[in-house]
């Protein structure tokens, strides 16, 4: 046990995944390609909370920190649906955010996408149907592209983007 601790205070904690880095990397450097080339090199990303729990938002929040760092390869989260380009829908659509989440949607100039993020927008949660879901969401907005997951991490929302970005 001595010769554990020895070894930790000597050399630290080996966190990083090296592998993982080299995926990273790729889809960073392929991201910014397509937005440099489809959206002129800034795409914009309106998020609406239909009713979630905030576990997607935390992990978009992720996106932000200097590992990730989404806004270097173009993408920046906007607070206006009329400076966005795309909508990311989050949550379990409720009846009280229908009317809201569709409102956004007709901010946004034309072109516009939405993408569901989640598994609550396509009522995979552990929801039922009940008097206050009024989901799922492709019925109430047209979902150009969905990123599944409970919440998704960070990963998974920039392969998810990738994913987007190759489909438009």
């Amino acid at each position: 046990m001595i010769k554990f601790w020895n070894k930790r205070v000597k050399h630290g904690v080996l966190t990083e995944n090296i592998e993982l880095d080299r995926e990273l990397e790729k889809i960073k450097k392929e991201i910014q390609d397509s937005v440099k080339k489809k959206f002129a090199g800034s795409l914009a990303i309106r998020m609406v909370d239909s009713g979630s729990c905030n576990a997607c938002e935390a992990e978009c929040n992720a996106l932000a920190n200097p590992y990730y760092d989404l806004e270097r390869l173009g993408i920046y989260f906007v607070a206006s649906p009329r400076h966005a380009d795309v909508m990311l829908l989050s949550g379990i659509m409720t009846f009280n955010m229908t009317p809201h989440a569709k409102e956004a949607y007709e901010q946004i100039p034309a072109p516009k996408w939405v993408i569901s993020l989640g598994d609550c927008p396509a009522m995979q949660a552990p929801f039922e149907k009940t008097y206050a879901i009024n989901a799922p969401a492709e019925n109430h907005l047209p979902i150009t592209h969905h990123i599944a997951g409970c919440p998704p991490s960070p990963l998974e929302i920039m392969q998810g983007l990738l994913e987007f970005l190759r489909k438009i």
